[in-house]
């Protein structure tokens, strides 16, 4: 028999600290010669980036000490940082983003004594000068990447082309000796993907005021003998057409995921006499996702494998790693339990890697071997670092919005192999809106969420409406409706569980960060469904969004969310929470990072300011030198610990573990 608790005060082994220093996945796989290279979190360094190394006799090495930080701000959420090329006679030579300076550097990891060496100048003109997505040019000289570069102090006074950095450092302080390939004419472009034969390059390119996920054009342009860019035409993609992704197949056909049926798939052109025949898919009739959302330059969903077939991934909600047969559409699934794939992929002759996760694993680097069939994890293992028995069991349900609408989630129940709750008590529920709001909730295990129901407080993952991996239609039920659909489909799944018994209805709560820290405030501002709400990094107020108080990747996104600024000022002001304060009731936490250029500081100064004297419990706590998205492992720890505290307060739960939170009214 176990011993009785009530929800909320179980003891638990997963504390603030152990979730916190498993913060973050691997991310960026590459090969160099017969190696696997990747990128990988350090919460404990700072919350910087190493690269790592898997050499062919499976040694695994850390590469790059502190304060080396491999990590890309192109368009702030980054993108691939780092290629490599492998030389027989001095090892691999590595170049990469440092994120301090955001220079590209080159590295000879094998060369005994040697340090990175910067090759690209530094610029003091607004963010300076920013490089991302790169890859070996065909001369072995250069290195090819997006440039992004300042032209004056606003974040919207930048331009973005494809450009050539000389490896021999000869661009390390003169900005002249950067070959740019690109012609410019699109706001955004991506790196370029060059053709086996050395001739051709492919990239994607998009302009205000689409984001990447409504329309996209890939682009091909001939390379001269020279190394420049000639004759680049769009082959696919338009604005209302959004290709995530471009390759080249062996035989010279271009490949890419675009989604002009609805759903993400992957498409092959093939070369027809001075372009390309009619695409076809090659693997038609499947309402299901073979691509995503681009938020970060270099995402990968399917990769080319020698002998034709494509390593791909693809699913609805979750995803899986397949090998698609490019001649017969043959689908075949990688086996094990791992249930999400992160969009970064490496082929190494008849193997596929990719960093996997699943509800009872981290992510971790899996390896196929498309000759047996067979699965295993080759590096960054997931180690429990408790008994196992204290994971939550997710529950994928579909629940019913307003007027009948689909609305799905993920359900995490509380859950303790040691502690049970009174016969007569319903559990506290927090209701978690993912960011974006073009985003994901993944179906893997999360020690942020496991903090939670391990001691008896419930977690409900929503994708509403406007969430990738359920098609188009679905991610556009968000067109015009931010701040009403995603709202109403949290409160759907909030209520829903109330009613069926499942959770207390007078102890929900919800809580999101970036587009899900808007969802929250704007949910306790137009909804009476939950006691209380933690807001994290969000945006509070649209009209200042909107004409500047952001990047430039997302400056005109409200366009789409919201509708133009010039036609609809009125739902500018009625939907933002800082022009509403007045309507909050209930408790709520502010949790921000004091460098966040995305969604600043200023934006929950103003909320705060308004909320001040109003007699609403409320508590703010800021993190000096952290941006969008917590990296540092005491950041983190602080973070769950306040908002557990929150909810203590709240729902009435006794826990002197936990620190006090200091309440303002």
């Amino acid at each position: 028999m176990l011993p009785t608790g009530p929800y909320g005060t179980w003891p638990s082994p997963i504390g603030a600290g152990l979730a916190a220093s498993h913060d973050g996945r691997p991310d960026h796989l590459g090969t160099v010669g017969d190696e696997i290279w990747w990128t990988a979190p350090r919460p404990a360094e700072g919350g910087r980036r190493t690269l790592v190394r898997l050499r062919a006799d499976g040694r695994e090495e850390s590469v790059l000490p502190a304060p080396w930080n491999v990590r890309s701000r192109v368009i702030e959420y980054g993108g691939l940082p780092w290629a490599g090329t492998a030389r027989p006679d001095r090892g691999p030579l590595i170049v990469f983003v440092h994120f301090d300076d955001q220079r590209l550097y080159a590295y000879e990891p094998d060369v005994p004594g040697a340090v990175p060496r910067p090759l690209t100048p530094v610029s003091a003109t607004g963010g300076g000068l920013r490089w991302a997505d790169p890859r070996p040019g065909p001369s072995g000289g250069e290195f090819w990447c997006v440039l992004e570069e300042f032209t004056g102090p606003s974040p919207t006074d930048v331009r973005r082309v494809i450009a050539a950095v000389p490896v021999d450092g000869s661009a390390a302080d003169d900005r002249s000796a950067v070959r740019e390939l690109s012609d410019g004419r699109h706001r955004f472009v991506t790196g370029p993907e060059v053709s086996p034969d050395g001739r051709s390059a492919a990239w994607i390119a998009w302009d205000h005021p689409r984001m990447p996920w409504d329309g996209t054009e890939a682009i091909v342009a001939g390379i001269t003998d020279g190394g420049a860019f000639e004759g680049a035409r769009t082959v696919a993609g338009g604005e209302r057409e959004a290709v995530c992704q471009v390759a080249w197949a062996p035989d010279g056909a271009l490949l890419y995921a675009s989604d002009p049926g609805g759903w993400w798939e992957v498409l092959r052109a093939a070369p027809a006499g001075d372009g390309f025949a009619a695409p076809e898919p090659l693997c038609p009739g499947r309402a299901e996702e073979f691509g995503g959302a681009l938020w970060k330059l270099g995402s990968q969903w399917f990769l080319p494998m020698p002998g034709g077939p494509l390593a791909v991934i693809h699913g609805t909600g979750s995803t899986a790693l397949a090998v698609l047969d490019a001649e017969t559409g043959e689908l075949v699934d990688a086996p094990g339990p791992w249930s999400e794939w992160a969009p970064t992929l490496a082929v190494c002759g008849d193997r596929v890697l990719g960093v996997a996760a699943s509800p009872r694993s981290g992510y971790e680097i899996v390896e196929l071997d498309t000759r047996t069939g067979r699965t295993r994890v080759v590096a960054g293992a997931h180690d429990d670092p408790v008994d196992p028995a204290y994971y939550p069991e997710p529950q994928i349900r579909t629940f019913t919005g307003p007027g009948g609408r689909q609305v799905h989630a993920h359900v995490y129940p509380p859950h303790s192999p040691d502690r049970t709750a009174p016969d007569d008590e319903l559990p506290p529920y927090v209701v978690w809106a993912h960011g974006g709001p073009t985003g994901r909730a993944p179906l893997v295990l999360d020690l942020e969420i496991a903090y939670f129901t391990s001691r008896g407080i419930g977690v409900a993952e929503v994708a509403y409406g406007g969430s990738t991996g359920y098609g188009r239609a679905y991610r556009e039920r968000l067109r015009e409706q931010w701040g009403v659909v995603d709202v109403e489909d949290c409160a759907a799944v909030a209520e829903a569980l109330a009613d069926e018994g499942t959770a207390d209805p007078a102890r929900l709560a919800v809580r999101g960060g970036s587009a899900g820290g808007w969802t929250a405030a704007v949910s306790l501002t137009t909804t009476d469904v939950y006691a209380c709400g933690t807001i994290i990094y969000p945006i509070l107020d649209l009209h200042a969004w909107a004409t500047g108080e952001t990047h430039d990747f997302e400056s005109r996104y409200l366009e789409s969310l919201v509708g133009p600024l010039a036609t609809v000022p009125g739902r500018y002001r009625d939907r933002s929470p800082v022009h509403h304060v007045d309507r909050i009731t209930a408790p709520f936490l502010v949790l921000q990072g004091l460098d966040d250029v995305i969604c600043p500081p200023a934006q929950c100064e103003r909320f705060l300011a308004r909320t001040a004297g109003r007699g609403v419990p409320h508590a703010y706590i800021a993190f000096p030198g952290e941006g969008h998205g917590f990296r540092r492992a005491e950041t983190v720890r602080r973070a769950l610990e306040a908002e557990l505290a929150l909810y203590a307060h709240t729902f009435g739960i006794d826990r002197p573990d936990v620190p006090e939170l200091e309440f303002r009214t």
